[in-house]
């Protein structure tokens, strides 16, 4: 019986047709109610117990061989179909292609990039895994300094001198290091926090941070840089500036754009002010620029940073930080048409 069984494996295995009909009766003579496989299965009853085992074995490869075999002859003959029929009929309209969905961070990423580019800032990038140096020491925030309490960092348990970089900051310092004035430049990347999960806050998020070093670059040079910004992305020429504290820049500055107040989502967005803060700036402080071997006697220079999440939050209508990192594909299609 075992030597049968092998027979019939051999046959299923250089079984091949490309008939329906000689393919269903191939299924119908192994795996119909009354087929062979059946009456295989019915015989085990009767092999000796020593037998069994190698039985069992034989049968369940020819049930598995059988099985294979009918579903691949009909899937090629599925396909052949599928084939004839759309390239045998010259009539046929074409197939619309699918459009792929850009997500709403590199939506709005490229959006900055193409704008400061036309200002002559290119585009510098560094490591997300960084080193305390560049992170903090050499923007002007050595160890112990209060200010590092304002970004809860994420440190490599191993090494505490190597952590995930709080900010793109340490992108500009890599290249001020490496490059000499006159610099322009944009640092976009992802930076991470030890904040808690919101729908207004996340323990990563993207920044983009801007860096001018050159001769006698002034604050008047900044807020002109950031009204052109402010006008080419939202459409609004009206900003202010507002006194505030960064470590790396003196003096500094909360930039605000006038949004306006002509709907009720204006309302609900700038609490009734009108007015939307989005992003900070300042002049480089000296302590920087000579950190990085940059004379500060001899030039000067500005710099600004602001989130690539909350900007998209803002010109997508977009009320939940989460939704930007959790791949839901209902969510991204909402985005196939945009650049």
């Amino acid at each position: 019986m075992i030597d049968t069984l092998k027979e019939h494996l051999v046959a299923v295995e250089n079984f091949s047709s490309q008939s329906p009909e000689e393919i269903e009766n191939f299924r119908i003579k192994y795996l119909g109610k009354k087929g062979l496989m059946n009456e295989f299965f019915a015989a085990f009853k009767t092999i000796p117990n020593e037998q069994k085992k190698e039985f069992g074995q034989v049968i369940n490869q020819l049930k598995q061989a059988a099985t294979e075999k009918v579903n691949v002859l009909k899937e090629a003959l599925e396909d052949q179909q599928d084939t004839a029929g759309i390239y045998g009929d010259l009539t046929r309209p074409g197939q619309p292609l699918e459009l792929g969905a850009r997500h709403p961070i590199s939506i709005v990423k490229n959006q900055i990039i193409d704008i400061f580019s036309r200002i002559g800032f290119n585009v510098s990038e560094g490591p997300e895994v960084e080193d305390d140096w560049h992170n903090f020491t050499a923007l002007n925030l050595p160890e112990y300094h209060p200010a590092r309490d304002m970004q809860d960092t994420f440190f490599i348990q191993t090494n505490p001198d190597i952590l995930l970089r709080t900010h793109t900051s340490s992108v500009q310092v890599r290249y001020m290091e490496n490059n000499k004035p006159p610099i322009r430049t944009i640092s976009p990347g992802r930076v991470y926090r030890n904040e808690a999960i919101s729908a207004r806050s996340h323990c990563f998020f993207h920044q983009v941070e801007g860096l001018y070093v050159d001769k006698d670059v002034s604050f008047a040079d900044l807020k002109q840089t950031l009204q052109y910004f402010t006008t080419e992305m939202f459409g609004k020429s009206k900003i202010r500036l507002r006194p505030s504290y960064f470590p790396f820049t003196e003096p500094s500055a909360e930039v605000d754009v006038y949004w306006g107040l002509e709907t009720e989502a204006d309302y609900r967005m700038t609490k009734g002010t009108g007015w939307l803060e989005i992003m900070g700036c300042g002049m480089v402080d000296p302590n920087v620029l000579k950190n990085c071997g940059i004379d500060p006697e001899e030039y000067s220079g500005f710099a600004f940073g602001m989130g690539i999440d909350r900007i998209a939050m803002l010109l997508h209508q977009i009320t939940d930080i989460r939704l930007l990192s959790e791949n839901d594909t209902r969510f991204l299609k909402q985005f196939k048409s945009a650049l």
